[in-house]
């Protein structure tokens, strides 16, 4: 039987939303794997703009919801309609949109809150034992969807980790092509461009988290 999966965009591009490979090798892969798919993302402001090609923030405003769309070719719903109980499981891929949209983390970091619609959709989802998939930077947020002692991974920075450990997370480190699975809470994270120097290696360790996480949905089937 064919499993929904929800998939959680930040914006467009990788210094203000989503990291745009990241996105799509999840998307190409889950729909290889035959999976039924949703993207959501926050109707709310960017942080802030950067030009890609120069490092340096515009002086302009963008929608995190209509830049999602062009990731998701306009198949993007705002993050208030997502429901837990629509879907067997979650993913959200990194891109500096996780830390500066989906959360404060690039500012506070350890200190950080959760976009509130994102914290009650993730809970729904860890309180239902659903799995989920943590990519990049996104795990840097497990602790506070999950809270203390909670497993996961983002390579091998020392000072994210080290915010993860204050935040009360248990960090492994983790090469760009595997996983780290927190079996109790149902939880798969990879590195990807925490660590990838290339497109295949990202897809290596994403490839992984997808096809685990689609592993965890039939863990229940009769």
């Amino acid at each position: 039987m064919s499993k929904k999966v929800a998939v959680i965009l930040s914006g467009c591009g990788v210094y203000d939303g989503a990291e745009i490979h990241e996105s799509v090798i999840t998307l190409l892969r889950l729909d290889q794997r035959g999976a039924q798919v949703q993207c959501f993302a926050p109707n709310i402001a960017q942080l802030h703009v950067i030009n890609h090609l120069t490092g340096e923030e515009m002086p302009e405003s963008r929608n995190v919801l209509v830049e999602s769309a062009r990731i998701a070719r306009g198949n993007v719903k705002d993050l208030r309609e997502a429901r837990a109980e629509d879907f067997d499981a979650l993913i959200v891929p990194g891109g500096f949109g996780s830390a500066k949209n989906l959360s404060n983390f690039a500012v506070e970091g350890a200190d950080c809150t959760v976009q509130p619609e994102l914290l009650a959709l993730t809970e729904a989802f860890a309180e239902a034992g659903k799995p989920v998939g943590l990519i990049c930077i996104s795990p840097a947020l497990a602790a506070k969807i999950y809270g203390p002692g909670v497993t996961c991974t983002i390579g091998t920075d020392v000072d994210t980790a080290a915010a993860v450990t204050k935040m009360g997370g248990t960090h492994e480190d983790c090469a760009v092509t595997d996983i780290v699975e927190d079996r109790a809470r149902r939880l798969v994270s990879t590195p990807a461009y925490m660590l990838a120097q290339n497109i295949s290696e990202a897809a290596s360790g994403i490839n992984k988290l997808v096809d685990r996480v689609l592993e965890l949905t039939h863990e229940n089937d009769a």
